[in-house]
């Protein structure tokens, strides 16, 4: 007896379909992003930060009016009898220039 495959067209379809997608997605982020780097500089840093959030204006940049943070947590989360530690860092900054204009 023939197995009957006609009931099975519209589900390849759309498998296909979605399968097409994800390909086509996949390889435009790809396309899109540029590879990291990791500088030993920044990481030191980020090391070297107390935990915890600072936000402060240096001196020497006042006619620029940057502002810089930083935030730290660490935390160490306990699941499912296993331990993870949480170790987050942020540094970021924010400088505002007239152009000029």
């Amino acid at each position: 007896m023939p197995l009957p495959l006609a009931p099975l067209i519209p589900l390849a379809v759309r498998f296909g379909l979605v399968a097409t997608t994800t390909w086509a997605v996949t390889r435009w982020v790809r396309a899109a992003t540029h590879p990291g780097r990791t500088d030993q500089r920044a990481e030191d840093a980020l090391d070297a930060m107390d935990e915890g959030l600072a936000v402060h204006r240096p001196a020497d940049r006042a006619e620029d009016r940057q502002t810089n943070l930083a935030a730290r947590t660490r935390r160490v989360i306990r699941f499912r009898g296993r331990s993870y530690e949480i170790d987050a860092g942020l540094i970021a900054r924010l400088r505002l220039r007239g152009t000029g204009e």
